[in-house]
C-alpha cells in the first residue's frame, strides 16, 4: 500500500514538474531600436516632423501620384508584373505552410484498409516445428484491417514553436510582396519621369538646332559678301553637327527607356504614350513626413526584418524543447485473424492496444545542443540585421530630404540662368546682325543656352526622383 501511494507520489510531482516546465516559456518581445525622435534635419526644407500629422507614407498612391498616364503605368504594373505575382504565390505557399503546421497538436489518423500476408517458416525452425504441431498446417495466413493513431503531447512548446516559426514565415511573405510593390511603383514613377526628361532633352535639342541653323545662314551669307571668313562657317557647322551627333543618341535613350517600363508594366516592349511635359509636371506633396518611429509600421523591409527576429526565436524554442522528453501516445485496433473466413467475424476478431511513451534524448553526439546553440546565434544574427536595417531606413529618408533640398536651390538658381541665356542669345544676334558682335559671342550664347535648359530639365527630374525616393523610403505605395 506505501509503495502505490509512494508511486502515485511521484507521478504526481513528475506531471507537477512537466506541467510547470511547460507554463515557463518565455514570450517573444520585439527587438528594440534607438530611433531618434526627427530624422536629421540640416536642410531649410519646410517639412512636418510630427507624429501627430499624417505621414505621406499612408497616402496611397493612387493620391500621391497626379499624372493619369502615370497612373494608368503604375495600375498596370500592379496587376501584370511578374516579379510581383512571383512574391504573391510566395505568399500563397507560406500560408498553406502555416495551415499545416496549426494542425501540429492534432492527432495523426491512419486507417489500414486490408492487409493479408502468408507466411511459410523452415520445416527445420522452431517457428516451423510449432505451426507443424499445433496448426497442423506448415504455413501461417495473417489478415488485418486497422485504425491507428498517434499522439505527441506539446509539454515544452515545441509544436507551437514550430506554429510560431511558420506564422512569422507567413507573415513576412506578404511584407516582401509589399516590399516588392513598393519598389516596382518608384521604379515606374522614375523611368516616366525620365522619359519626360528624355523628351525634354529633345525637344531643347531641336530648338536650339534652329537657332544654330539660322545663324550658320547669317554667317554663310556673310561670308558670300566677304564679311567674314570660311572659318566662322566651319564654327558653326561644327556646333551644328555636334547637335546633330546627340539627336540619335537622345532618341536611342527613349527607346530604351520605353521598353524598360514596358517590362515593368508586364507588356511586351512597346511605345508609352505620354501627353504631358516634364515642365508641367506637378511635384507631389511632400511637406509631411512624421517621425522615424513610423518606420517600424509602414517600411515592409523593416517589418520582414522584425518577422526574421520573431521567426529566429520561435526556432530558439524548437531547438530547446527537442532536448527534453517526449511524450508520444499511441492507439490501434481494428481486425485480426489468421482465417480469411472469420476476417470479418465480430466481435470475434476485434483487437485494441495503447501505448505511452516518454522518451528522452541522452547521447546524439551534441547534434541537438549545437543546433540550439547554432539557433541562439542566428537571433542574435537577426536583431543585428534589424537594428542595420532601421539604420539604413532612417538614412534614406534623410538622403531624400537632403536631395530634395539641394535640387530646390539649384532650381532657382538655373531658372534666372536660363532666362538670361535666352536674353543673351537675342540680344548677341541682333548684334551680330549690326556687326556689333562676333560669331563667336553668338555660338557661345546659344551654347550656354542650350546647356542651362538642358541643366534645368535635369534638376527637374533630380527633384522628381527625390520625392519618389522619399515616398518609398517612408514605406508608402504598397495600399
Amino acid at each position: 500500500m506505501k509503495s502505490n501511494i509512494r508511486s502515485y507520489t511521484n507521478l504526481g510531482a513528475v506531471a507537477a514538474l512537466l506541467t510547470l516546465a511547460s507554463c515557463n516559456v518565455q514570450k517573444y518581445q520585439a527587438p528594440e531600436a534607438e530611433l531618434p525622435e526627427n530624422f536629421r534635419d540640416t536642410t531649410q526644407l519646410d517639412v512636418a516632423q510630427d507624429s501627430t500629422v499624417t505621414s505621406i507614407a499612408k497616402i496611397p498612391y493612387r493620391d500621391f501620384f497626379t499624372d493619369p498616364t502615370l497612373l494608368a503605368l503604375i495600375e498596370s504594373g500592379v496587376k501584370n508584373n511578374n516579379d510581383l505575382k512571383v512574391s504573391i504565390k510566395q505568399i500563397e505557399s507560406a500560408a498553406l505552410s502555416y495551415n499545416r503546421a496549426k494542425w501540429g497538436n492534432v492527432p495523426n489518423v491512419n486507417l489500414n484498409v486490408a492487409t493479408a500476408s502468408i507466411s511459410r517458416p523452415s520445416d527445420n525452425s522452431l517457428n516451423g516445428l510449432t505451426f507443424g504441431q499445433f496448426l497442423g498446417q506448415r504455413y501461417v495466413e495473417d489478415y488485418n484491417s486497422n485504425v491507428s493513431i498517434s499522439w505527441e503531447a506539446d509539454i515544452w512548446g515545441k509544436i507551437k514553436g514550430r506554429k510560431e516559426s511558420a506564422l512569422a514565415s507567413y507573415l513576412k511573405t506578404q511584407e516582401a510582396a509589399k516590399a516588392v510593390q513598393t519598389q516596382l511603383i518608384a521604379q515606374i514613377a522614375q523611368g516616366y519621369y525620365n522619359l519626360l526628361m528624355l523628351d525634354t532633352q529633345l525637344d531643347i535639342t531641336n530648338q536650339n538646332l534652329k537657332l544654330v541653323n539660322n545663324t550658320l545662314r547669317m554667317i554663310t551669307k556673310q561670308q558670300e559678301l566677304g564679311i567674314t571668313t570660311s572659318l566662322s562657317v566651319q564654327q558653326q557647322e561644327n556646333t551644328r553637327d555636334q547637335m546633330l551627333v546627340t539627336i540619335p543618341v537622345i532618341e536611342q535613350s527613349i527607346t530604351i527607356q520605353e521598353n524598360a517600363l514596358s517590362i515593368l508594366t508586364g507588356k511586351m516592349p512597346g511605345e508609352i504614350k505620354r501627353t504631358m511635359k516634364l515642365t508641367n509636371m506637378v511635384t507631389p506633396e511632400y511637406k509631411s513626413v512624421g517621425v522615424p518611429a513610423e518606420l517600424l509600421s509602414y517600411r515592409p523591409d523593416v517589418k520582414s526584418s522584425e518577422l526574421n527576429v520573431r521567426m529566429a526565436f520561435a526556432n530558439v524554442k524548437v531547438a530547446k524543447a527537442s532536448m527534453y522528453p517526449v511524450l508520444n501516445i499511441t492507439a490501434q485496433g481494428g481486425l485480426n485473424t489468421f482465417n480469411f473466413k472469420n476476417w470479418f467475424d465480430i466481435p470475434g476478431s476485434l483487437f485494441g492496444a495503447a501505448a505511452g511513451s516518454l522518451a528522452m534524448p541522452l547521447i546524439n553526439g551534441k547534434q541537438l545542443k549545437t543546433q540550439y546553440e547554432q539557433s541562439k546565434i542566428a537571433m542574435e544574427q537577426s536583431e543585428i540585421n534589424f537594428k542595420q536595417t532601421v539604420l539604413v531606413a532612417v538614412g534614406e529618408v534623410s538622403n531624400a530630404l537632403a536631395n530634395i533640398e539641394s535640387a530646390d536651390k539649384q532650381e532657382l538658381v538655373t531658372v534666372g540662368l536660363v532666362a538670361r541665356s535666352d536674353k543673351a542669345v537675342t540680344t548677341s544676334t541682333k548684334l551680330f546682325q549690326q556687326d556689333m558682335a562676333t560669331y563667336l559671342d553668338v555660338i557661345t550664347a546659344q551654347n550656354n543656352k542650350l546647356q542651362a535648359e538642358l541643366s534645368l530639365a535635369n534638376i527637374k527630374l533630380q527633384k522628381l526622383n527625390a520625392v519618389v525616393n522619399l515616398y518609398r523610403s517612408l514605406g508608402g505605395g504598397w495600399q
